[in-house]
């Protein structure tokens, strides 16, 4: 996998989205691949866990 540039990254974004697309939409979006980056930063620093184990997590809150 390749690493973009966050300028790379919005310009494939900006490319993606339509033409009449608002301000709030390209917000929006950013906000979003923001998101998403930080998730993966924090699964890579932090780790994750397996299915099973968040299963075993949530299931008091499932019952």
């Amino acid at each position: 996998m390749t690493m973009n540039t966050i300028k790379q990254t919005i310009e494939s974004l900006l490319a993606k989205l339509p033409d009449g697309c608002s301000i709030e939409d390209v917000q929006y979006h950013l906000y979003v691949l923001a998101k998403i980056q930080q998730g993966l930063e924090a699964a890579e620093t932090q780790g994750t866990v397996t299915q099973a184990e968040a299963e075993e997590r949530l299931n008091k809150w499932l019952t």
